[in-house]
């Protein structure tokens, strides 16, 4: 969809808002942003429609669900072509343990975020699943030790 709108600081200040609170009612919303509900509820509808809201999610802790470690990957592949890439990212996108999938530029073809449970569960992906996609030649894992800032929200 063609996106027409232009944001204000009442949008803004809606986006900031919905971001940190997903949950919140019309009724708390419009009053934080100091609008009456019906127009808080158009403002908000309109900002769905025109793509700035893509979807609401609960954000869930990893450790209370058994995906506490946290993995990137370098992923090098064998070859730059078209068809490499895309049996490569359609291999991501159906591979439950990949969160995050970003092809870059630089000294390797693909970033991946993962979770798991653990560093043999890791392992396991990787022999199973990610070395098996045809064109990989290498990857480079990194397991992180601590997460210093880890947010969804950007800076509206």
């Amino acid at each position: 969809m063609a996106n027409n709108l232009r944001l204000d600081d009442t949008d803004r200040r809606l986006l900031r808002t919905l971001q940190s609170d997903g949950r919140i009612s019309n009724a708390e919303l419009a009053e934080r942003c100091n609008l009456s509900p019906s127009a808080c509820s158009d403002r908000v509808r309109r900002l769905r429609e025109s793509g700035y809201i893509t979807g609401f999610a609960a954000l869930i802790d990893p450790q209370m669900v058994e995906r506490g470690v946290l993995i990137f990957v370098e992923v090098v592949l064998d070859r730059t072509t078209p068809e490499v890439f895309e049996t490569f990212a359609a291999a991501a996108r159906r591979a439950p343990d990949v969160l995050e999938c970003h092809m870059v530029a630089g000294g390797f073809d693909y970033l991946i975020k993962s979770r798991v449970r653990d560093l043999a569960a890791w392992r396991k992906f990787l022999e199973d699943v990610l070395v098996r996609i045809p064109g990989v030649r290498e990857t480079r894992t990194y397991a992180v030790l601590e997460e210093v800032k880890s947010t969804t929200a950007l800076p509206i």
